[in-house]
């Protein structure tokens, strides 16, 4: 267990997780209710001696609804078969979360990919899946594993979105949300970012340059405008699209932070902050798990080594850099983003006053940040 302690499963659950699943928002989306509410009641009371009984009821509750879905696909009904497939992904889904630590959880994320990619079959625009060549390092994968769609309005070469998010969300997570691009007339790339999912290496303190096989295989593309390329990091995926709109400014039209630390962060002070405000597994040891440290004064040592103010990365020129965020972040101060504005070039923010992290509002009034995300990106990427 973390050493400072984190929330209990059944805070969590009390106090957040319940309200989520009743309306389909992580991390129980296509989850049905009446299966999260059923499994968090028998996982609770053994949740702290057995951990693991929360990958196993998730993972096994998942299966009726795969194999519903191959009975309809079998019989030429796409759309209950999409419908299954996408309740199976979610509770398989949820099954592997916050990331993949155990063999159960490797099991349950392999499953949820088999099942997402059926249930987008079924669509007009499957996703395409993509391994783009990654020259790493001894020991590092040799590919970088991203889903493409390219929309059929879209005015030939599309301009492109490269879209990723953090430690618990991964690019199969992205599929329902970057939607709103795609239909939009942007193409969406999704990947993992370093140290999670599909991605060929760990985080660290020059992981960054995954981005640049991404950004070279776009150049290999007719169907896509190289010259109109997007970025869009969030939660801890924010801190790279913050990074990258620096480290790879020429090669972006316009990058999105949303939800993203750059410096504070990794600071002691927040560290103790994030995990008292964080997940049952631990804020600090989900972190860490993608750098390879993965437990509380691992993740406290190694830290510090990511501030993107003591590499200097902050003062160094940038593409255009939205930064979004609620100011009531508990696990990401808002300070940070102050901190990005003060640094380098002028850049944009848009804060959502009663926002948490991400800026979804504390009071469950709509989300406004989909609205602002989709406009300042159309804008940048020249789409009318």
């Amino acid at each position: 267990m973390p050493s400072i302690k984190s929330p209990t499963l059944a805070d969590t659950w009390a106090n957040k997780w319940e309200k989520h699943a009743k309306r389909d928002l992580y991390p129980f989306t296509f989850v049905p209710y009446v299966d999260a509410k059923r499994i968090m009641e028998k996982v609770i009371p053994i949740f702290e001696s057995d951990m693991d009984a929360y990958t196993r009821e998730f993972a096994a509750a998942a299966e009726p609804y795969e194999k519903l879905a191959c009975e309809a696909e079998a019989k030429g009904d796409g759309a209950t078969a999409q419908d299954n497939y996408l309740k199976a992904y979610g509770l398989y889904r949820t099954a592997r979360f916050p990331c993949m630590n155990t063999p159960a959880k490797i099991d349950a994320y392999r499953k949820s990919q088999m099942c997402v990619l059926k249930a987008w079959s079924f669509d007009e625009v499957p996703p395409e899946r993509i391994e783009m060549p990654f020259k790493g390092r001894p020991g590092e994968g040799n590919a970088v594993v991203g889903y493409l769609r390219v929309p059929k309005n879209a005015k030939w070469p599309a301009p492109v979105a490269i879209v990723w998010a953090g430690i618990d969300t991964f690019k199969e997570d992205n599929l329902h949300r970057s939607v709103m691009l795609f239909e939009g007339g942007i193409a969406t790339l999704l990947i993992d970012m370093p140290g999670t999912g599909d991605s060929p290496i760990k985080g660290s303190e020059d992981a960054e340059r995954q981005w640049d096989a991404v950004l070279d295989w776009i150049e290999t593309r007719p169907d896509l405008d190289s010259t109109r390329v997007g970025g869009w990091g969030g939660s801890f995926g924010g801190y790279w699209a913050t990074k990258v709109a620096h480290t790879h400014k020429d090669r972006f039209r316009g990058v999105i932070s949303q939800g993203g630390g750059a410096h504070l962060v990794f600071s002691a002070p927040e560290i103790e902050r994030a995990q008292k405000n964080g997940i049952p597994w631990g804020q600090s040891e989900t972190r860490g798990n993608a750098f390879g440290c993965p437990t509380h004064e691992g993740w406290l040592a190694y830290a510090p080594r990511l501030s993107l103010l003591d590499q200097g990365i902050l003062d160094r020129p940038s593409t255009s850099l939205l930064c979004v965020n609620g100011v009531k972040d508990p696990i990401t101060p808002i300070a940070d983003y102050y901190l990005v504005l003060e640094h380098g070039n002028p850049k944009e923010a848009r804060f959502v006053a009663n926002g948490a992290h991400m800026g979804r509002p504390m009071d469950g009034s709509p989300d406004p940040t989909d609205g602002i995300i989709l406009d300042w990106m159309k804008r940048k990427l020249e789409v009318h």
